[in-house]
């Protein structure tokens, strides 16, 4: 298995993870033995916004949105699809639930390449899979569960 990763920053925001961070976090969320390439994308506000308008009918920005490929775009590779972060949503989500920047980034990775993978919250079944799967793979990223609290006071 491999993956290229394209990290395309169309951010204002300076302080962003390296590209290293992000290859790394995807490559961890691979579930089949396929070579891949996917895109992410780093975005504003506005850009966020007008894509969750654009392709989901909802208004306002949000922090991970996922575009799956599964195109074949070489004879032994496939187009995993593409990620689209909002990195002031990102930033602000991590200060406001109490948790390390980089821990958030890499759980939005992570959750958006399983749903390029086909992996969905759209029930409680679905949801509990999905995870699951999450939590797997940030602890083997060296990361905590991102759905236990870890500062009480800032989900209150």
């Amino acid at each position: 298995m491999s993956l290229e990763v394209a990290v395309q920053r169309a951010s204002a925001q300076e302080k962003l993870p390296a590209e290293q961070a992000f290859h790394r976090w995807a490559s961890a969320s691979i579930q089949a033995a396929d070579n891949y390439e996917m895109t992410i994308r780093i975005v504003d506000e506005d850009e966020s916004a007008r894509l969750n308008t654009d392709y989901r009918d909802k208004d306002g920005p949000t922090n991970v949105l996922a575009f799956p490929g599964g195109l074949a775009v070489a004879e032994d590779r496939k187009l995993l699809g593409d990620l689209v972060i909002c990195a002031p949503l990102v930033t602000a989500e991590a200060r406001a639930q109490g948790k390390e920047s980089d821990a958030h980034w890499a759980h939005l990775v992570v959750h958006g390449t399983l749903h390029l993978q086909g992996f969905n919250h759209e029930n409680d079944a679905d949801a509990q899979v999905m995870e699951a799967a999450e939590v797997d793979i940030l602890a083997r990223l060296g990361y905590s569960n991102p759905y236990e609290a870890e500062n009480p006071a800032a989900t209150e």
